[in-house]
């Protein structure tokens, strides 16, 4: 008898996953690339967000914790001291739209799927990468001094994501 993969028996298709465990590193980059960082702060953000995306399997949603597991399966460890690459898109604006898109698309899903709980928590940890990515490093100022700790865009962005998220 062979193991069913573990979205199935979350009750998700493998396109319906793909959304789901897609979405975490999805939002950490558009996070980031809401405002244009050096390459320093841009390290910070990323570290900052796999952090928090890696502390999805520490929590009490089922969904969380499996997305989580997924995710850092795939995209490394941060206790284990591994980093993401940097993934800057070629065009921020549109890579924003399509996450937010992408994060409409996931909370209907959820809301047909799953009780509310875990749409909630599901969502919430989204939101929460988000915060952790844009307030990683202030952006502005000199040598790391001074500057906006959230800018008005990434302010925007967390907002909108929040809002598309049902959050």
């Amino acid at each position: 008898m062979t193991e069913q993969p573990v979205y199935s028996t979350l009750g998700f298709s493998d396109e319906e996953w793909g959304l789901l465990t897609g979405l975490p590193l999805a939002v950490l980059t558009a996070a980031s690339a809401a405002e244009s960082d050096g390459t320093r702060r841009t390290l910070a953000e990323s570290a900052a967000g796999l952090e928090a995306v890696a502390g999805g399997r520490e929590g009490a949603s089922p969904l969380v914790t499996a997305v989580a597991q997924e995710v850092v399966s795939r995209a490394g460890d941060p206790e284990a001291g591994e980093e993401l690459p940097l993934v800057a898109p070629q065009d921020p604006e549109a890579y924003i739209a399509d996450v937010l898109h992408r994060s409409g698309a996931a909370a209907a899903l959820l809301r047909d799927r799953v009780d509310e709980g875990e749409a909630g928590a599901y969502a919430h940890w989204l939101v929460g990468i988000a915060e952790q990515v844009v307030t990683a490093a202030p952006s502005g100022g000199m040598l790391g001094i001074g500057g906006d700790r959230v800018t008005e865009p990434e302010r925007r962005f967390r907002d909108e994501l929040s809002k598309a998220l049902r959050d």
